[in-house]
């Protein structure tokens, strides 16, 4: 029996207009009805997803999210935090440093802000900051603080150069995830999705053999791995299919209402 459904935002519980549809809505809300913990998995913040958290009818006690692709474990009114893994002053010089030396544009990110020393801004961190609702902070040097992650962020050919020149002592370092063509994610070692399931369902008391999880793209690899169900969506990337147990249909044709239908409210 399903008691959680961890589920992906960008190419997963959206369409490509950026709508949750009225059936993947209804899916969720019954699915919800039935005391299943509905968890949204997602490399935003909490700022980012609370319109849909509202939408969905989320925030509310003993509700909780998935934030920063795993850096972040707390309530969905941002009241408890369960687990963190940040990146600390160190850390976000060292990514930083790398980024200047291939005269790549990147941003790192806290709870509030996003932070660049990049100018002009690259155009894919004034994306992020529309898509998340988060203000940009361009400063001359990043504060000695800790940060929820770091992004390289660039045209789909030069961020895949950056992939190939990532230093062995950086992948053993970090936790290094392609999001998106254009983005780079660089988070705590242990910072990701799968880990961040393991924190919530052992919080819950919830065994993962009860657990779902659906996502499109490799950041959610992790999650699809150690979840009971892992769901792949039809417009998910081959390598994330290698790894799920089965696959709905596209982001564009309710994948997420087919596969909850089919698993938990028939």
């Amino acid at each position: 029996m399903i008691k959680l459904i961890a589920i992906d935002i960008d190419g997963t519980l959206l369409n490509s207009q950026h709508e949750i549809t009225p059936a993947v809505k209804s899916a969720l809300q019954n699915a919800k009805e039935r005391g299943i913990k509905i968890v949204l998995c997602t490399g935003r913040p909490l700022k980012g997803v609370q319109s849909l958290l509202k939408e969905l009818e989320l925030v509310e006690d003993n509700q909780y999210v998935i934030t920063y692709n795993g850096s972040l474990i707390q309530s969905t009114d941002g009241k408890l935090t369960i687990k963190e893994f940040a990146l600390n002053a160190h850390d976000v010089l060292d990514i930083q440093n790398f980024s200047d030396e291939l005269h790549t544009f990147y941003h790192v990110v806290d709870q509030e802000y996003l932070y660049t020393t990049n100018c002009p801004v690259g155009k894919y961190t004034e994306y992020e900051a529309r898509l998340v609702s988060m203000e940009i902070k361009q400063v001359d040097k990043l504060e000695e603080k800790t940060y929820q992650k770091a992004m390289i962020v660039d045209e789909p050919e030069i961020l895949d150069n950056v992939i190939r020149q990532l230093p062995e002592t950086m992948k053993e370092r970090y936790y290094c995830v392609k999001s998106a063509p254009f983005y780079l994610e660089i988070l705590h070692k242990q910072a990701n999705k799968g880990t961040a399931l393991e924190v919530l369902a052992d919080y819950l008391s919830i065994d993962l053999s009860q657990t779902m999880a659906i996502g499109d793209n490799n950041n959610d690899i992790d999650m699809i791995k150690v979840a009971g169900i892992g769901v792949a969506m039809e417009n998910a990337t081959d390598e994330l299919k290698r790894y799920a147990d089965c696959m709905t249909k596209s982001h564009n044709h309710d994948g997420v209402a087919y596969i909850v239908n089919q698993y938990v409210n028939d």
